[in-house]
């Protein structure tokens, strides 16, 4: 099938031409028909399968209808909420491009920066409102957004909104949110909290599930090194020799460790930056530019920003610590590999981690391929010697589901710039984790 055939009204046509696009991908193709016919839908999808533009090109359609309503003209009529702060640009990027030949106006909201650039933009008036939960709410609290005249509501990567703190967030946000209106609800996976949300706010979803979160793309070459923790540096520093390795996606546990490993690349020469939420919005946005036009070789990012990096043509995923959350390697990885293309993993695991390679493992339902070929190799046995060792002194690193360590904030706690009161629904000590 082609786009054309999907009843596309033509400014959206000549947009998608004009990106390059001919053929949706399978949810796509599944999606936009429904959402078309104003039907609520619950996608089942992860990152990597063209989820943005399947709900963003019939959005764009169906906002692009005349108005009767003339009272409305400056009122928001359709909600995007996602949980970082790259997923929301990349959202609101997705919008500009498809709508580049429609009216509609559109504007992306999110903490860490002034707000008077997006309350003077929600004053001149919006028709698609890209928000982060945080700084959404803060501008509810302040009377700078009313969510009265919601036509269309979207809540993009719900699981890991639960996994993020922000649960209890996204449903006062819905609870603001008009009766009548047409729900988009995706989620990688569907953990029992998230399917009793999605129970409570569709009404007869059409329902699309695409390459499910545990499966990893068949394209993606995989590997594993068993390698010493305080080894992992010079490890890092043998696979980077390879020239053939133009970029690469690194990444860490935490914010303090990627800056740390960006040091190391640079005291040797190779080009690198750090993404994560220490970081300004300017920093995190002239780094992934930065990457993307290969200026800079190696891109250290958190896991905050697993699912918020779109790279075109990344040839390389380096895991220089493995996730305690199964599903967050599959997330990791699948920034490679995308569009059909093939990729690299590569994976660090040292012996306080070999409980998450068992669960990743598990998940994926494959053995990764062991490399030996390299200076720093573990032995299998010196390996388990190891596990053993840091289980028996407490030292393992938390099993799966398993509150994370207090280190890597939530992509929208920011500092709180109005001057106004925080509200607890807008700040505050979250909680890690599922609630």
């Amino acid at each position: 099938m082609l786009f054309n055939e999907l009843n596309l009204i033509e400014p959206i046509l000549n947009a998608l031409q004009t990106e390059g696009y001919t053929q949706p991908t399978p949810i796509q193709e599944q999606s936009i028909p429904s959402i078309l016919q104003g039907r609520d839908l619950l996608g089942c999808a992860q990152t990597g399968t063209g989820k943005t533009a399947a709900f963003a090109i019939p959005m764009l359609q169906l906002l692009s209808k005349p108005h009767t309503n003339t009272k409305v003209h400056k009122a928001i009529k359709a909600l995007v909420l996602t949980p970082t702060r790259e997923l929301a640009i990349q959202i609101e990027e997705s919008f500009k491009a498809y709508g580049k030949n429609l009216p509609l106006k559109h504007l992306v909201i999110f903490g860490g920066v002034g707000q008077k650039a997006q309350t003077d933009a929600l004053h001149r008036g919006v028709d698609i409102l890209v928000a982060t939960p945080g700084r959404l709410l803060d501008l509810m609290n302040q009377g700078f957004v009313n969510l009265k005249d919601i036509e269309i509501f979207v809540l993009d990567e719900a699981d890991r909104m639960l996994d993020m703190g922000f649960i209890h967030d996204v449903k006062k946000v819905i609870a603001k949110l008009p009766a009548k209106r047409q729900t988009l609800f995706f989620s990688a996976t569907m953990p029992k909290e998230i399917q009793i949300l999605a129970n409570t706010i569709l009404t007869d979803p059409i329902k699309v599930e695409v390459t499910p979160v545990s499966s990893t793309a068949e394209k993606i070459q995989q590997q594993i090194f068993f390698v010493e923790k305080n080894d992992k540096r010079g490890l890092l520093l043998h696979i980077l020799k390879d020239k053939t390795i133009e970029t690469a996606l690194v990444f860490a546990r935490t914010k303090h460790g990627s800056d740390r490993i960006v040091k190391d690349l640079i005291k040797v020469g190779i080009r690198a930056e750090a993404i994560h939420g220490n970081k300004s919005q300017n920093a995190r946005q002239r780094a992934l530019t930065n990457f993307k036009a290969k200026t800079t070789r190696i891109l250290v990012a958190t896991d905050i920003a697993a699912r918020g990096i779109d790279v075109d043509e990344l040839a390389h995923v380096i895991n220089y610590e493995l996730p305690n959350i199964p599903e967050t390697y599959v997330h990791r990885i699948g920034r490679t590999g995308r569009a059909g293309l093939s990729g690299t993993a590569f994976s660090f695991c040292d012996p306080e981690e070999k409980e998450f390679l068992d669960d990743i493992e598990k998940l994926i339902g494959l053995k990764i391929p062991v490399s030996e070929d390299h200076p720093y190799a573990m032995s299998w046995q010196s390996l388990m010697s190891g596990a053993a060792a840091a289980k028996s002194k407490g030292k393992a690193k938390p099993s799966r589901g398993a509150r994370p360590p207090r280190t890597e904030k939530t992509a929208d706690r920011q500092p709180n710039l109005s001057g106004a009161k925080r509200t607890p629904s807008s700040g505050g000590n979250r909680r890690w984790g599922k609630k």
